[in-house]
């Protein structure tokens, strides 16, 4: 699995979310349930896609099978870490 994409950054990735459900960026912890926030299925696929071109690739069902920030952060971590 390619994932790279080192210019997505955890802040990156809280700023971006963040702007799609109308948030700041501090108002988003890492173990919030970001479906609670308001982060749709629609919104998260435009997350992901805008992530993509910046260099992330990573299955889609990292991303639909967790509904943190932070557990996204660690499997893109893990992900990275394992080359």
């Amino acid at each position: 699995m390619t994932v790279s994409g080192e210019t997505v950054t955890l802040e990156n990735m809280r700023a971006d979310i963040a702007r799609l459900i109308d948030l700041e960026p501090e108002e988003i912890g890492n173990d919030d349930h970001l479906p609670d926030l308001g982060l749709d299925s629609l919104r998260l696929m435009r997350l992901v896609s805008a992530w993509e071109q910046d260099g992330l690739k990573v299955d889609f069902a990292v991303f639909a099978e967790s509904a943190t920030l932070g557990e996204w952060w660690e499997a893109i971590s893990h992900l990275r870490a394992a080359g």
